[in-house]
């Protein structure tokens, strides 16, 4: 199949592709532009821990940087849609491959609490950094025109650029996994000492895949910003790395659908528990164990393994 698709892998893509189709004329454009944008986040955070064993705990410091810079690009800069969330992505990147330097090295919770630290410094030097607007975050960010000519301030017109983009990065994603570069990824998962035993520069391995996955978390970033027209500390907090652990965990660690559908419940939760306020959080908690014990492979990776299928 194209892409390297299965043929369960190919049913499950063209149903996704179609109901990203169907869905923004039954649904709020925006509510299934934010359920997207997280969907690349968590599809980011993936790639590292389901396909390479790496715990980052500090995952929303690329997500917000990307946020803060694509904002920053299209409010100061004038920069067009697409620079702006490229530039959100480049951040990611950047931020990845010097943080990703320093943590690389370590293994098993060392690695994630080095990467919640730097994590932590990244949200201190946002409330300092004088372009962050600190507390107040960068607002009324415009939705630049997309190459400079066709308009997003229509919602809809926004949602198609934001499924564009989640799908070009969610194949993006499938293709490393499925690469040669992805199998020595998996290899180093499985079992790292036979990997360096076998000649791979395990290391350098682990940083590409650390990079990449910044890179597409930055990307995310970027995008919820010109969704929303706002970028504030909400999206560099270690409560939002957290989230994201429980979406992909809840979606099923190491699948390719799985971090999707996580990102589907998790937001639709949050969307429709908010009338209780701070019972939210709760009620989030009871119902996330619930589904974690029931389900310990993730929704997708228990239907795989019932269905003896790869999803």
């Amino acid at each position: 199949m194209r892409f390297g698709f299965s043929r369960p892998q190919t049913v499950a893509f063209m149903v996704m592709l179609a109901i990203i189709a169907v869905a923004p004329f039954a649904v709020y454009p925006v509510f299934l532009m934010k359920v997207l944008c997280f969907a690349l986040f968590a599809c980011a955070f993936n790639l590292l821990i389901g396909y390479v064993g790496l715990l980052s705990f500090g995952h929303a410091a690329y997500f917000g940087m990307g946020c803060y810079v694509s904002a920053y690009a299209a409010k100061t800069w004038g920069f067009s849609a697409e620079l702006s969330i490229l530039a959100g992505g480049i951040t990611g990147a950047v931020f990845g491959l010097a943080f990703g330097a320093i943590a690389i090295r370590r293994q098993g919770i060392y690695f994630a609490m080095i990467t919640l630290a730097l994590a932590q410094f990244t949200y201190f030097l946002c409330t300092q950094l004088p372009f962050t607007g600190g507390e107040d975050g960068i607002q009324q960010v415009p939705r630049a025109p997309l190459l400079g000519l066709i308009s997003l301030q229509n919602d809809m017109a926004m949602y198609w650029v934001v499924a564009a983009v989640f799908v070009i990065g969610f194949l993006m994603i499938f293709r490393i996994i499925h690469s040669p570069f992805g199998q020595v990824l998996k290899a180093i998962r499985e079992n790292e000492p036979r990997a360096i035993s076998l000649g791979y520069r395990v290391d350098d391995y682990k940083l590409m895949a650390f990079v990449l996955s910044t890179f597409i978390a930055g990307i995310a970033g970027g995008l919820k910003s010109l969704v929303f027209g706002i970028a504030t500390l909400t999206d560099v907090t270690w409560q939002a790395s957290g989230e994201i652990v429980l979406t992909t965990l809840l979606g099923g660690l190491g699948t390719i659908f799985g971090p999707v559908v996580g990102a589907v419940i998790t937001n639709t939760l949050e969307f429709y528990l908010s009338p209780f306020g701070s019972w939210v959080t709760i009620t989030q908690g009871i119902i996330f164990v619930a589904c974690v014990m029931v389900f310990r492979r993730g929704v997708i990776g228990e239907l795989g393994h019932k269905f003896k299928v790869s999803l």
